[in-house]
């Protein structure tokens, strides 16, 4: 990365979050002073095996982490706050700002890493509150998301403001608190400098649902419903657990929880009051029987079709107290994570099996809106804040590519918005702005509790593992007099059935006798490694051109004379 200059120049980068749905990181780079805006994680999609999440790389962090002034965090989904955990193991950060329901998620999270716990200041803000840094003011702005406590962070320095939305729509009929859109429009009064904005929904026109009317929606759907309901949603969407809720009051029947991320929303919800219900409304697990089928609601997990989650195992019958009898009505009040909707369709297939009537989206009511901006709401906030400069962040290319073009329809001009990549850095002043270079920006694999064990040849490994599998050569080799004394056994695992390919076993077999022996004839000295490597070349070519397919081929040498 080219200097910034001390104080002529902003910094604004990117750890994760473009070019991606997920993994939000960015920094802005000021008087020597490093402040982060969120900490997220990405899930992986289905070509990376065995991959639990994946994190930014914190190495720029890592060697800066004396400039670093604090974490601010926008909200509490996982995309958000999820790699905090992850980032403290690596990078010592001075304190992590954040509001409401995101600090006690924050926190319930590092339950789970005593060690951090102890040593972490979580310092909780209102939106009132203002902190001021070298050059540097922040503040502020409720808005409205999918999950309470949303916010805007506002950074006032001596060149001008800067504004991070964070996640945000427009909801004009909130069912928690409204958005602040009078700060919004003093701001933008005389213009700000530069807007970070969320692109998630870019691509989609018009206006995004209020959440209300969703709720709505939900009444009027279980009012119709005769037997059982089983919801499932986002545990991290309060608003539209408390909508279940009141739907359940309203229409008499009793909430049972089902899942531990659902469970600790319901009890973070009630401890701040954002769930609201009355005594004897939601019962215990083993109290459902107690009750008739029209009585009862089942609000679970597992709205992604992730295996572990309590719908899915309903669905595959091995939930301990729920059996789908066929009468139940299965209502997903979310919409697919890109990457799920296998998982997804698994689910519901199996659901459909059991004979339980399945409702994704229903014909006479919405069982979901989203939480993200569309097109009318993107432009509205451009209007309102007009930004000299623009950088469209949390969003695939196409999405940044949109709204960078909806940026420049309100009015910034084309060479003043900037579609970055990871790691790309944009160096802002108040008369113009500039690419300043590349900072190391990446992908990290977390695998159980490991940070980093993961490479990106070990994913290609286990990808060729899982479509072509291996074929390992187990070679005694007697070095000193340069001969094979036994035949070289053969195991193979995903890639061929040795018993019914016996013909082409002895061909491979054959093949490595004949080349081995050719090379151990050649040469005076034996090196085991490079025969090794050769091998493995000349049998994987071989197989290709016998069989069209590349199993990890492992030749495993055994020598009798050392």
């Amino acid at each position: 990365m080219e200097k910034i200059k001390n104080r002529s120049e902003i910094g604004i980068f990117a750890l994760g979050g473009l070019g991606e749905v997920g993994k939000n990181m960015y920094v802005i780079d000021y008087l020597e002073q490093l402040f982060i805006i969120d900490s997220g994680i990405l899930f992986p999609d289905e070509h990376l095996l065995g991959v639990d999440y994946v994190i930014p790389d914190y190495t720029y962090l890592e060697e800066n982490q004396h400039k670093i002034v604090g974490l601010f965090i926008t909200h509490g989904h996982e995309d958000h706050i999820g790699g905090i955990p992850f980032l403290l193991k690596k990078v010592k950060i001075p304190k992590i700002y954040a509001a409401g329901v995101t600090v006690d998620l924050i926190e319930n999270k590092l339950e789970e890493y005593p060690d951090l716990l102890s040593r972490t200041q979580i310092v909780e803000f209102k939106s009132h509150f203002t902190y001021k840094f070298k050059g540097v003011e922040i503040s502020f702005i409720r808005l409205n998301h999918s999950i309470p406590d949303s916010f805007a962070i506002v950074f006032k320095t001596d060149l001008g403001v800067i504004v991070h939305t964070g996640d945000f729509k427009i909801d004009l009929t909130p069912v928690g608190p409204g958005a602040e859109y009078e700060k919004l429009a003093d701001l933008g009064a005389n213009g700000i400098l530069c807007l970070l904005a969320d692109s998630t929904n870019a691509l989609r026109e018009g206006f995004s649902d209020s959440e209300r009317k969703i709720g709505a929606s939900i009444k009027e759907l279980f009012s119709q419903i005769e037997n059982r309901i089983i919801v499932a949603t986002f545990a991290s969407n309060m608003f539209r657990v408390q909508q279940i809720v009141q739907a359940c009051i309203d229409c008499h029947r009793k909430i049972a929880i089902f899942g531990r991320s659902m469970e600790k929303t319901i009890e973070i919800g009630q401890q701040i009051g954002y769930i609201k219900a009355p005594k004897g409304t939601i019962i215990e697990a083993n109290e459902i029987n107690n009750y008739k089928p029209n009585e009862l609601c089942f609000l679970c997990t597992g709205s992604q079709g992730e295996p572990l989650a309590a719908l899915s195992r309903v669905a595959n019958g091995t939930h301990k107290f729920i059996k789908l009898i066929p009468s139940d009505t299965i209502v997903f009040s979310s919409s697919p994570i890109p990457g799920n909707q296998e998982g997804i369709n698994r689910t519901i297939n199996q659901l459909f099996k059991h004979g339980a009537n399945v409702i994704t989206h229903s014909p006479i009511t919405d069982t979901h809106t989203t939480g993200h901006a569309a097109q009318g709401e993107l432009k509205l906030m451009l209007t309102l804040l007009k930004p000299k400069y623009f950088i469209p962040v949390h969003g695939e290319y196409r999405m940044q590519r949109v709204h960078a073009d909806l940026a420049i329809e309100t009015g910034v001009k084309k060479e003043n918005t900037f579609i970055l990549e990871n790691g790309d850095v944009v160096a802002i002043n108040d008369h113009n702005a500039r690419i300043a270079g590349h900072i190391t920006a990446g992908d990290v694999y977390i695998d159980g509790s490991g940070i980093g064990d993961i490479s990106s040849s070990i994913i290609k490994e286990r990808k060729s593992l899982s479509e072509d599998g291996m074929f390992a050569l187990v070679i005694t080799i007697d070095s000193k007099n340069k001969i094979l004394p036994i035949e070289p056994q053969v195991v193979s695992r995903g890639f061929i059935y040795m018993k019914d390919s016996e013909e082409l076993t002895h061909y491979f077999v054959e093949e490595t006798k004949n080349y081995l022996t050719a090379e151990l004839a050649k040469v005076k000295l034996i090196n085991l490694n490079i025969l090794k490597h050769n091998l493995t070349e000349q049998l994987s070519r071989i197989i290709y051109t016998k069989t069209d397919r590349k199993p990890i081929v492992i030749p495993i040498f055994m020598d009798i004379a050392q």
